[in-house]
């Protein structure tokens, strides 16, 4: 029983630091009707039909089904690498930068398979950092491409429009970046190659559920834009994944749901305490950018989020602050960790290479990003 706590504890560290939190702000605030106001539905409700759906496509393989129509054309492993890393930006833009890891990341190690074990060995490390830094920057430009995203797109109020255009210049610069961090990196090993997959994935028999899936999806996008009531998305959608596959409801990470509720009971606790609110307000009010990208570093980007922006009436800069306070160190993105344990259990013995070329390239992408974010502010 104490193994299988310690093993709880260490999967799902944010969870039960959520939930301890909000059960020590309980003792402060008696639990009464105001409680309900603490929780954002419209964002718990969104989150979850994109998770239904998200784990409904990968489930017919047509990421994988991409990614090798892509890569059937490589012809020098420079071309293979910006496939690889850009798969994994521009994916996260629709998918979230979970799913984009989870998905393209292990695909990346069957790939290296098959271009020579040396040059596949050497790649691996340079490659899914960059794929991690990324995912964490692609997922940025939209409100549906992280969960942090999602929240302060309903909180703020902004138009889809406006969104996007706030974090358009970002996702611009980083594309730059990543496009020329990933070249760099290439240049000793920018050798032919032709990548031929021994299993083709296909989609024949699948055109229903895939089309199924996509149409949730849309209707979901819908909800995130506006156009109609969450509560009916997330009825559509619940029907049609009964309808489509039932064992989809078994994908859905309900741990980040309750960590959402845990932080919302939290904050909301924490708000109806002058003494807190008054000093929280004065640290982050006029600082939101960067208290938002310092307290990624420590708590992780969405816990990051969904704290300052109770103490705040300026979220645009905080976006952009948790947005980029994804890169930097391991735990400011919980994406990141995600490629970590994936690499950890693909190659023993390069944890350590991974985590220092990890966080120089991280630190360097987050130094570069908020000197610019700065300068345009």
């Amino acid at each position: 029983m104490k193994e299988k706590l310690i093993h709880f504890f260490k999967q799902e560290t944010v969870l039960c630091a959520a939930l301890a939190l909000a059960a020590f702000s309980m003792l402060l605030v008696r639990p009464d009707r105001s409680y309900l106001a603490y929780i954002d539905f419209r964002t718990l409700a969104i989150l979850f039909c994109l998770m239904g759906a998200m784990a409904g496509l990968q489930k017919t393989g047509v990421f994988q089904w991409i990614a090798q129509a892509l890569l059937a054309r490589v012809r020098e492993t420079r071309q293979l690498v910006w496939i690889l890393v850009l798969l994994c930006f521009f994916s996260s833009m629709a998918v979230t930068n979970d799913v984009a890891l989870i998905t393209f990341v292990p695909f990346t190690f069957t790939v290296l398979r098959l271009i020579g074990p040396e040059t596949g060995r050497r790649l691996m490390v340079p490659i899914v950092v960059l794929q991690t830094v990324a995912a964490n920057l692609g997922s940025m430009l939209t409100p549906i491409g992280n969960p942090q995203n999602l929240y302060l797109y309903g909180r703020a109020g902004l138009s889809l429009g406006s969104f996007l255009l706030l974090m358009l210049p970002y996702t611009c610069v980083s594309f730059l970046l990543i496009l020329i961090q990933s070249t760099l990196q290439t240049r000793a090993y920018n050798i032919p190659i032709q990548v031929a997959f021994h299993e083709q994935v296909r989609l024949s028999g699948k055109g229903l559920r895939l089309a199924g899936y996509l149409a949730l999806f849309a209707v979901d996008l819908l909800a995130v834009a506006r156009v109609i009531p969450y509560g009916l998305a997330l009825f559509i959608t619940v029907i049609g994944l009964l309808i489509l596959d039932r064992s989809v409801f078994a994908q859905v990470d309900y741990s980040l749901l309750l960590t959402f509720v845990g932080f919302f009971v939290f904050i909301g606790n924490m708000g109806r305490l002058p003494v807190f609110y008054e000093f929280l307000q004065k640290i982050v009010s006029g600082h939101e950018l960067l208290a938002g990208a310092a307290a990624s570093q420590v708590i992780s980007n969405v816990p990051a989020a969904l704290l300052l922006s109770g103490f705040t009436d300026s979220l645009s800069p905080l976006i952009i602050g948790v947005n980029l306070g994804g890169l930097g160190t391991l735990i400011a993105s919980m994406a990141s960790l995600i490629s970590y344990k994936l690499v950890a259990r693909e190659a023993t013995g390069i944890k350590s290479t991974y985590f220092r070329q990890f966080t120089i390239t991280n630190v360097f992408f987050l130094a570069v990003l908020l000197v610019f974010a700065l300068t345009l502010g």
